[in-house]
């Protein structure tokens, strides 16, 4: 059964993941719907809320708001440097409204809380039921950094310094799609930790929120 219900989960980030590129200007409903979908894999998979990190909220809070502090510090030295605050300044031209939409609803309810419910939430802890805990961080984190091969082929403030940085052609793509694969693969692991380490869910997606949103607010303050 947890295997069904793994393959369900997979089937599931899979029709999110194609919904959301299509219909971008959707990316915050199909966020919500995500969230309905697996928690109701989560209900029929008999997932405790202990299993899925949903306790621990105090633990997740400091955790999770220590690690939230230090990228916030990475990013405020960055806006202060000349040559990273010119890269960041070169890739945006989006108005304070949007960001400030993207910051507080589309990032944590279209992004943070649905990635982090599949990835750290309810397929760790269908592949934690069957396998040791590096199992499970393990396969959820290298498929959270396959789950972002399309975003990466998109635009984005990421991808825009990317580009500027190697070029537009299809080798450069290549390296800038296989770099963002390896990098959000180590992140998976490093929120996959934090989940572990707290308890809680909380801690990495407060993390997660930090690095995508006040990527945002450093990009537009630059």
């Amino acid at each position: 059964m947890p295997l069904a219900w793994l393959t369900v989960t997979v089937g599931l980030l899979l029709t999110s993941l194609v919904a959301n590129r299509l219909a971008a200007p959707a990316h915050l409903a199909i966020g919500l719907a995500s969230v309905l979908a697996l928690a109701a894999v989560a209900r029929l998979a008999a997932l405790t809320p202990a299993e899925l990190g949903l306790t621990r909220w105090r633990s997740g809070l400091r955790w999770g708001g220590t690690s939230a502090a230090v990228v916030a510090a990475g990013y405020t030295l960055a806006v202060a440097l000349g040559p990273a605050r010119e890269a960041l300044a070169a890739s945006t031209d989006r108005t304070w409204p949007a960001v400030l939409a993207a910051v507080l609803a589309v990032v944590p309810l279209g992004t943070v809380v649905p990635e982090e419910l599949a990835f750290r939430g309810v397929l760790w802890a269908l592949l934690r039921r069957r396998h040791r805990d590096r199992v499970a961080t393990g396969v959820s984190s290298v498929l959270f950094g396959l789950w972002h091969v399309l975003p990466a082929l998109g635009g984005g403030a990421a991808n825009e310094v990317a580009t500027g940085a190697l070029g537009g052609g299809a080798v450069a793509t290549a390296v800038r799609v296989a770099g963002t694969v390896l990098l959000t693969t180590a992140a998976g692991v490093g929120f996959c930790w934090l989940r572990v380490r707290s308890g809680s869910l909380l801690a990495p997606a407060l993390l997660h929120w930090a690095v995508n949103g006040l990527g945002l607010l450093a990009v537009r303050l630059a």
